[in-house]
């Protein structure tokens, strides 16, 4: 399994970035050709005590590297990207990686 990380900064309007993140940009993602499974995880704090680091995560499964770069290279998954740079673009940090 090859995985596409994305880790979200706490936004400055947590509402707003909410609506868009689950309403639009999920959705969107979502549609992505070779997407097995979105898991999205919404931190809610850290074991040290206090507000974690990152705000949400999303792990996007595909079955392979090249499931994945064939996804991200589609029609959807350029948009997907167009979209996120336009809501979050300054709050995302993005990672590859696969299952050990």
């Amino acid at each position: 399994m090859a995985k596409l990380i994305a880790l979200y900064k706490h936004p400055e309007n947590k509402e707003a970035f909410d609506d868009h993140y689950f309403n639009v940009h999920g959705p969107l993602t979502a549609k992505i050709p070779g997407l097995r499974e979105m898991k999205v995880t919404k931190f809610t704090g850290s074991p040290m005590g206090g507000e974690s680091k990152y705000y949400l995560m999303c792990e996007m499964i595909y079955d392979d590297m090249e499931s994945m770069q064939q996804g991200i290279r589609s029609a959807e998954g350029k948009a997907s990207g167009k979209d996120l740079m336009g809501f979050a673009g300054n709050l995302v940090t993005l990672m590859i990686g696969e299952d050990a």
